[in-house]
This record gives structure tokens, C-alpha cells and sequence, in this order.
């Protein structure tokens, strides 16, 4: 099980060919025409707004392709649900490029700014998912998201759908005819969409100059090497994926306009008063000793940076609104009388120890070096024309 191997730790982090092999064990073995017309059907079913009650909200409407498949709305921290007036409790991830995120495990190795160990992979801001197919069947039952009552109520609304000769022409002229399968086939299908080169592109400005099709601003230059050297954002946002998989706390401070606080007590006992404990929280649920998840608390996904500067709010709580202020905070959080709010898990906090200049919140970046590292966070945005 792969829990097990997580309480054991026996899971290795083995490179692109692993991921994608980890990435894609439980798709339906197709045919290569077959796959494309796979792909279309999780097209379809990730545009359909009838997958929710009420009707209305689709996968797409908190994963906007114009938005970097991701939440659409600066404005709001986190997603707005099918009933208008209950939101999510963190920003709704990116699910580009997701597909190379490995089951979550746990390497024990030091790796650059992290001296102690680090768990890595999963899916969602907790990793509580291991698979793009077990992370698509979450929201579509979720009471703060897609609503639905029951797997039956989803499957019978993709049964009745303009697409459901496609749906049995890729899973056969039964596929309906067993609720649970035909809802793992749902999964499936838009597992396959999640993993086409659709939401997979690699077409940034800086994809194209790493091939030798593009030039960068001297800003975006200047930028890449802050990024790459002495800001040392390699060290949790590593090429080409911008992403070690790994989880960290970094301090961010409690959003107090996060709309989960102020849901009803059925929807959220707990108020103003919930704490968000990230990967903690999850593990315990899955057996790890509370000495081992006490030690994860606050800790959460590391997000890819592709396509970042159009994936604004940033963090799991949606407390900034801009790159800059992301960079800032990396920049100055331990810096005497920058003003950030207290963290809010203050354990486990991401920090040098001893704490020194030039590393993660005494950065000692100038305004024009946080201003250079925007630049070049911007070139990660696909769909660029060289």
C-alpha cells in the first residue's frame, strides 16, 4: 500500500521516468487513438457545468485554462463553490504540469537548504491525493466545491450528457452499468485531459530560450541568476519543473478575509478559530504517529512556478495578491521591522539555522533585485510567440 510506504519510507524519488510511470499506472490501457479520444472525453467532462448541484459550476470554473488552470478570481482567496455563498478553504492549485508529481513519500536525505529530511510528492496543498485520478474524484463530492450528493448523482449526469456515446465508446457499451467503475472512468478520463500536452505545453517565453528560440530582457536575465544563485529560489523551485515536490512552512501569516471562517458551524466547527495544519493534519489521518505528523504541521505542497505570474492569489490561503509581494516576504519575513503578521503555524518554520544574512527572510535583496526576480517569473508563462 502506498500508505504503508510512506510510514516506511522505502519509496525513492528516481527521476522524469519514474514520475511518469508513477503518473500514469492507473490509466485504462488504450490504444494511442483510442488515448486522443480518452483525452477528449476529460475535455468534456472538465468544461461540463452540469456537474454540480446546483448546475453551474465545472472543473474548469476553479481551474481556468486563461488563468493557468488555475483560480480565477484575485479578488477572493479561495473558490467560490456551486452554492454561491460556501467557499473552499485554500486556493485551488494548478493543475498544470501536476502530472509529474510522484505519490507522496518521505526522503530522508538533506538537500540544498533543507538539512533534515523532507516529504515529497502528492497532490493538493496536504498531498492527500497520490494520483491525478484520486485528486478528480475529490471536488465533484466535496460540499464546499462541486456539491454533488453521492457518485451515483455524477455518473448518471455524465450518462445523460452529450458525451456519453464517447464515454462508451472508450470504456464499452456497459460502462455505465456499475456506479463505482464508471465513476473511476470519470477520473480516468479527465486524469488523461490533466496529462495531455493541452495542459502540459512548455511554451514559456523561457522554455523557447532554453531551446535557443528566444532572447530575455536583461531584467529577466538578471533575474534568472538572482533566481538560480544568491535569492537561492532554486533550492525548492529547481528547473525544469520549478518544483522539488517537497513541503515546507514558510510562515505565511493567517488570511483573516478567508471565507471559510465565516461558513456554518456543520461546514466549519472550529470558525475563526480553525488552524490550518497542511500535511500534519493529512498524515495523521493516514496512521503516521503524531510525533512524526506533530513535525509536518504548517508544512505545504511546494507549487511549480510555471505560469505563476497568472496564478494570483499566492499561497494555500491566498494571502498575497502579487509576485511582489511573494518575493518580498521571501526577502524580508526575519528582517526587524518589515511588518509581517506572525505565521500562522508557528511551528516548524522554514528557517537557516543559526539564522544569517542571505538566507531565506533576510535575503537582502534591493527593490530592483525583487523587481528582477518578477521579470523573470513572468517567462514562465506558456503560450508565449518567439
Amino acid at each position: 500500500m502506498v500508505r504503508q510506504r510512506i510510514l516506511y519510507f522505502f519509496l525513492i524519488f528516481t527521476g522524469v521516468v519514474a514520475l511518469l510511470i508513477a503518473g500514469t499506472v492507473s490509466i485504462v490501457n488504450v490504444s494511442a487513438a483510442d488515448n486522443d479520444d480518452l483525452i477528449a472525453l476529460g475535455r468534456d467532462i472538465f468544461y461540463d457545468t452540469h456537474l454540480s448541484r446546483p448546475v453551474g459550476q465545472s472543473c474548469a470554473s476553479c481551474h481556468d485554462p486563461a488563468d493557468g488552470y488555475a483560480h480565477p478570481n484575485a479578488n477572493i482567496p479561495t473558490s467560490q463553490g456551486a452554492i454561491q455563498s460556501r467557499y473552499g478553504n485554500r486556493n485551488a492549485n494548478s493543475i498544470t504540469y501536476a502530472m509529474f508529481s510522484p505519490e507522496l513519500y518521505y526522503d530522508p536525505n538533506p538537500s540544498p537548504g533543507v538539512m533534515e529530511g523532507q516529504y515529497k510528492g502528492g497532490l493538493f496543498w496536504d498531498s492527500r491525493a497520490d494520483t491525478l485520478e484520486e485528486q478528480a474524484k475529490g471536488p465533484f463530492l466535496n460540499p464546499l466545491e462541486m456539491h454533488n450528493p453521492n457518485k451515483n448523482t455524477v455518473v448518471l449526469t455524465v450518462r445523460q450528457s452529450n458525451y456519453a456515446d464517447l464515454f462508451k465508446s472508450v470504456f464499452g457499451a456497459s460502462a455505465f452499468d456499475d456506479i463505482d467503475i464508471a465513476y473511476d472512468n470519470i477520473a480516468n478520463a479527465l486524469a488523461a485531459f490533466m496529462r495531455s500536452p493541452e495542459v502540459n505545453p512548455f511554451t514559456s517565453k523561457y522554455d523557447f530560450w532554453k531551446a535557443g528560440q528566444a532572447q530575455l530582457t536583461k531584467d529577466e536575465y538578471q533575474g534568472y541568476l538572482l533566481f538560480t544563485g544568491s535569492a537561492k529560489c532554486k533550492n525548492c523551485h529547481p528547473e525544469p519543473y520549478f518544483t522539488n515536490f517537497g513541503h515546507q512552512n514558510l510562515g505565511i501569516p493567517r488570511n483573516p478575509d478567508l471565507p471559510y471562517y465565516f461558513l456554518n458551524p456543520n461546514l466549519n466547527p472550529e470558525g475563526e478559530n480553525w488552524v490550518d495544519l497542511g500535511l500534519g493534519a493529512f498524515l495523521r489521518t493516514i496512521g503516521v504517529p503524531e510525533m512524526e505528523a506533530a513535525m509536518q504541521d504548517g508544512k505545504m505542497k511546494i507549487p511549480s512556478l510555471r505560469n505563476v505570474a497568472i496564478t494570483p492569489p499566492y499561497e494555500h490561503n491566498g494571502y498575497f495578491q502579487t509576485l511582489g509581494e511573494v518575493v518580498m516576504f521571501n526577502n524580508t519575513r526575519d528582517v526587524s521591522g518589515a511588518g509581517w503578521p506572525a505565521p500562522e503555524v508557528s511551528q516548524n518554520v522554514h528557517r537557516h539555522m543559526p539564522p544569517m544574512p542571505g538566507t531565506f527572510g533576510q535575503l537582502g535583496l534591493s527593490d530592483l533585485q525583487v523587481d528582477q526576480i518578477v521579470a523573470f517569473l513572468q517567462t514562465l508563462t506558456d503560450g508565449y510567440q518567439p
